[in-house]
């Protein structure tokens, strides 16, 4: 470990022990008294890390530094407060009097959990390269108190290589009973071997579900009403069948398909995958799938945006006041189409963003909208009035 390294280290305090067995702490950086995670790795891709250190993906907590010592990965990253899916399933299979009701699972709940993780698996199959998590368990998906799913623990992780003919895995990198047939030796990890690991953890799920499951999850501890909805618990019977095929091939294509899978059994509208996979979740919405078709509609979006922004008059305004209200509504017009298409996930922090109700997730994106214009614009008002009048 260089001075570098051991600078990095002596910043942070251990505070609490989270899995001695697996060298995991909680840590307090000495300067601005922020939590973070250690983590000790004795199997590992350095690689891994730091290609998600330097392009953190939405669902995944950031990677904040990381470096080698004594053949060991050191890992600082993002603390992340929530419930692990274990957990729920423990409270749900065996309610206490005093369990939390948002801690037991439900049909509907289920199925959003499973469709959010589909999400964060399509950013890291659409990664450059594709990314395999490799271990997904219910002991690695913190459900945080805003209900949105994250993903844990990359030790097992690769990247894939796409090649035909590449030689299969020959080391087990995962948990028995998640892991897909391939990583033992029957052929090489791909975008399917975390599907199938997904419905094992959907069938886990399930499997602790009453035989008649309340939406609500008020199930707990009193007699249903008649005009409570019922749910089967059996609606994922399908999806976890095909999740756990024995080969690759005959599971679903992609961590979208199975997306759209999952919010079928749940009655909710599904897109078909017309567009094509995301190829770079960084490039302008519009073009992150390079669907011709798309990209076109997209032009003509962003050049009515800049036409609007760059021709607007105002007699009363100077000529650096004018060009300064001609760039805030450019900037407005620009994040409203970063938020309304979910640019790098982010309307995964808006109102009704868990919510199963279409109408109150699409109300909570207008609402962030209209929100962030008005404090932006009033933002920019001010400044220019300010400092360029």
């Amino acid at each position: 470990m260089n001075l570098s390294q051991r600078l990095s280290n002596s910043f942070y305090q251990v505070v609490a022990a989270i899995n001695e067995p697996h060298k995991v702490y909680l840590v307090q950086h000495r300067d601005s008294g922020r939590f973070y995670v250690k983590k000790i790795l004795d199997v590992y891709s350095a690689d891994v890390y730091k290609d998600l250190q330097a392009h953190p993906i939405p669902g995944i907590p950031r990677i904040i530094d990381s470096w080698e010592e004594d053949r060991q990965l050191v890992i600082i990253e993002e603390y992340i407060s929530g419930v692990t899916l274990r957990d729920m399933i423990e409270s749900t299979s065996s309610p206490a009097a005093d369990t939390d009701l948002r801690e037991v699972l439900t049909v509907e709940r289920i199925g959003r959990y499973m469709s959010d993780l589909c999400e964060i698996l399509e950013r890291l199959h659409e990664h450059n390269p594709p990314l395999i998590h490799r271990d997904i368990k219910p002991s690695n998906i913190i459900i945080t108190s805003c209900g949105n799913v994250m993903l844990l623990d990359f030790n097992a992780a690769r990247f894939y290589s796409g090649e035909p003919g590449r030689e299969s895995d020959t080391r087990l990198l995962g948990t028995k009973g998640y892991a897909a047939p391939e990583q033992y030796g029957f052929g090489e990890s791909s975008p399917q071997t975390d599907l199938y690991s997904i419905g094992r953890v959907l069938q886990e799920c399930v499997d602790v579900l009453p035989k008649t499951d309340i939406d609500s999850g008020n199930h707990i501890g009193r007699q249903k009403s008649a005009s409570e909805k019922i749910t089967d618990p059996h609606t994922f019977d399908s999806v976890i069948q095909k999740c756990t095929q024995m080969t690759p091939s005959k599971r679903y294509s992609s961590a979208a398909a199975l997306k759209n899978a999952l919010l079928g059994c749940l009655g909710q509208s599904s897109r078909p995958d017309i567009m094509g996979p995301m190829i770079n979740p960084y490039l302008p919405p519009g073009f992150r799938t390079l669907n011709p078709w798309k990209m076109l509609i997209a032009s003509v979006v962003y050049f009515l945006v800049f036409d609007l922004s760059l021709t607007l008059k105002d007699q009363t305004a100077s000529m650096q006041v004018l060009w300064m209200e001609r760039l805030l509504v450019l900037f407005l017009g620009l994040m409203n189409i970063a938020l309304g298409s979910n640019y790098l996930g982010i309307q995964r922090y808006m109102p009704f963003h868990s919510s199963s109700s279409p109408a109150l997730r699409i109300a909570g994106v207008l609402l962030t909208m209209a929100a962030a214009t008005m404090i932006v614009f009033m933002s920019g008002i001010f400044v220019i009035g300010t400092f360029f009048s």
